[in-house]
Parts: C-alpha cells; sequence; structure tokens
C-alpha cells in the first residue's frame, strides 16, 4: 500500500512530508520503502523515524501480546452507530494490566462483519520519560473480508518539544490470496 505521514512539532514550527510504499509479508512483517521526503529533518529523524522503527519492532516481538482480547482488556458495550452507512457497535475498553502498548479507549466494531472499523483512546503506558501522553486514533475500512488500515491520527506530549502530531493515510491498498494468507501480503 502507498502511505503518506504528515509530522509537525508545532511549538518548533516543523513539519515533514514521507511518501513511501508500506509492505506486510505473509508472516506479518512490516517495512517501509521510502520515496520522498520534503520537510524539516528533525521531524524525519525525531518524529517519523521513531514512530516506524516503533511500529516494526512492535510487529516482530511476539511476546508483546497487545491484541484487542478479553485476554488484555474488560468491554464495556457502549451502544451503536453508523459508520460509513453501516451498524457499527462501540465497545469501552480498558487494559487488565498497565503494559507498554496498551490503550484506555473504545473500539468500533462493524456490526456485519464483526471487523474493527476504529480505535481511540491513549496508551497507559509510555516506553520512554520523554513521552507525557499519546493519544491515537485509528481508522479501518473492510476489504474482502479483512480490516484493512485507512488512516492514523496520532498526538504525542513530549517533555523535551512540545506536542508532536502524526497523520498516516494508507491508500492503494493490494491484497494477497485471501484464502490462503489472512494478512496483507507484499505489493
Amino acid at each position: 500500500m502507498e502511505v503518506d505521514i504528515e509530522a509537525s512539532l508545532p511549538r518548533l514550527k516543523k513539519q515533514g512530508r514521507l511518501h513511501g510504499l508500506r509492505r506486510i509479508s505473509a508472516l506479518g512483517r512490516i517495512t517501509y520503502d521510502h520515496l520522498r521526503f520534503e520537510g524539516d529533518g528533525a521531524v524525519k529523524n525525531d518524529v517519523i523515524a521513531r514512530y516506524l522503527t516503533a511500529e516494526s519492532q512492535a510487529q516482530s516481538d511476539s511476546s508483546l501480546k497487545l491484541d484487542v482480547t478479553p485476554e488484555n482488556y474488560k468491554f464495556k458495550y457502549r451502544g451503536i452507530t453508523q459508520a460509513d452507512g453501516r451498524d457499527t457497535h462501540i465497545f469501552q475498553v480498558t487494559p487488565k494490566k498497565k503494559r507498554v502498548g496498551l490503550y484506555r479507549g473504545e473500539i468500533w466494531i462493524d456490526a456485519e462483519t464483526f471487523l474493527r472499523v476504529r480505535e481511540a483512546g491513549s496508551w497507559v503506558k509510555n516506553p520512554s520519560i520523554f513521552l507525557k501522553r499519546v493519544e491515537f486514533v485509528r481508522k479501518f475500512e473492510i476489504r474482502d473480508g479483512i480490516s484493512v488500515p485507512s488512516e492514523v491520527h496520532s498526538v504525542v506530549d513530549t517533555r523535551l518539544v512540545g506536542k508532536a502530531e502524526l497523520k498516516i493515510e494508507f491508500r492503494n491498498v493490494e491484497l494477497g490470496d485471501t484464502k490462503t494468507h489472512a494478512v496483507l501480503v507484499m505489493r
């Protein structure tokens, strides 16, 4: 899939934009091919590169077990709403343990397919003392029976440079053979 990552450090008046290709192997390994970056180098190195590294590490460390499942979270039903013209169930999620990578917030589940279409919240434990708070919204679209990322928006409150904002858009997603692979495969 193509990916556009816009990042900024508003207090420093710095911003940047990366356009690249995101690949997910049949084993779930995420890699990026950088095609073009424009903007401030500090944003590239201190915001975008750190996000890409953290995402890759989280995917490669299977011991983290960060799935939104009853093993990790308590769920409380909040009601039903419409998302993209479809009925969607909203659940409040609260992690059972305070662990890096888990969040407090909500998850929206499509009523017909039971696939996630939105997650939003804030991390319950930050991976670094330099981060005060991390909030995010992840949006997904349902394609061929798979929940595919479409957009991520994060705001990170740091101790050193104030807020860092990150907006990621995914486009032109190509799915592999979904009968033999339940994941997105390389494009």
